[in-house]
């Protein structure tokens, strides 16, 4: 059984006890949260495909923890021009182990 979630604008694809990275959410480290955008589900018996989401289906999932993605260098250069800028950057992340599929 697998569902694929949209989490902050991005589609995931989520299996019972799989841990997912995705955009910070607000949700404090140990909390549950209801994903309730559920665009296609997949089950033992048939599948449902949403327009645009699956009616009463929902994912069940907990906050593991707050890391940060590795960082991403950018670097601005004019040539003969003593310009030169360093800028550095890492994107806040939230990891998701899904706890349970609920097809509604």
């Amino acid at each position: 059984m697998y569902a694929v979630v949209r989490i902050a604008g991005f589609q995931h694809v989520v299996r019972e006890g799989e841990v997912i990275t995705v955009p910070r959410l607000p949700d404090e480290p140990g909390s549950t949260v209801r994903l309730e955008e559920v665009l296609f589900l997949r089950t033992d018996k048939d599948l449902q495909v949403g327009r645009p989401l699956v009616s009463g289906a929902w994912v069940e999932a907990s906050v593991v923890d707050h890391p940060r993605a590795p960082k991403v260098m950018t670097y601005k250069f004019i040539r003969r021009e003593n310009y030169r800028r360093k800028k550095g950057h890492r994107q806040p992340l939230t990891r998701l182990k899904v706890a349970g599929i609920h097809a509604g």
